[in-house]
């Protein structure tokens, strides 16, 4: 399983509140069959204008993404996480978020942690005047450093604990109890009666 205690990168900011799910990946890009290819999609009707902080040379390769209110609201697709991971974001900081999206985002290992408006919009303006600073998100102490800032994050416990110890990944925890899951399996009389027609 996979554990996820610290990001360390530099961050971008993406002012707005109320940015929904089909801004971050318009619906037309939902007929894929896998994810794949879905990063250079992401934002793709609003990127359209050049000074879009997606399309900024000074944010490529960012890991930390820095948002205002009520991000990812909208439908519930699993896609907007997708595109984001897929263009490199490996944690987003921001005043709220929709919960859909926070919990899609858990899924498949995205933190959400969240700060007061003030704070955030202090980290944006930041990141715009100095966009080469170094971010260290640690989800132990639930603190993102900036230069000498040490900003307090908020996230639920139960999250938080998914992320250090490696259990909000599903399929990881799958494949480390296989063999009691095969154990379990031999046991029950069912299974071995659909094994044995196979």
């Amino acid at each position: 399983m996979s554990k996820i205690e610290r990001i360390i990168g530099r961050g971008l900011p993406l002012r707005g509140n109320d940015i929904d799910t089909d801004r971050i990946i318009p619906a037309r890009f939902l007929r894929c069959v896998t994810f794949d290819g879905l990063g250079e999609h992401v934002f793709a009707d609003d990127r359209r204008a050049s000074d879009h902080p997606f399309n900024l040379p000074q944010y490529q390769g960012a890991k930390i993404l820095v948002v205002n209110a009520n991000f990812g609201c909208g439908s519930s697709r699993e896609h907007a996480p997708q595109a984001i991971a897929r263009w490199g974001i490996q944690a987003i900081v921001g005043e709220s978020f929709a919960e859909i999206f926070a919990g899609n985002c858990l899924a498949i290992g995205i933190p959400c942690l969240t700060s007061t408006p003030e704070q955030i919009q202090a980290l944006q303006a930041l990141l715009e005047d100095q966009p080469g600073t170094e971010l260290t998100l640690d989800l132990h102490t639930r603190t993102l450093t900036a230069g000498d800032r040490v900003i307090p994050l908020t996230m639920a416990e139960s999250a938080r604990q998914m992320f250090i110890s490696g259990q909000w990944d599903a399929c990881g925890q799958l494949l480390a109890n296989r063999d009691k899951i095969h154990e379990v399996a031999a046991r029950l009389p069912y299974v071995r009666w659909a094994v044995n027609l196979s």
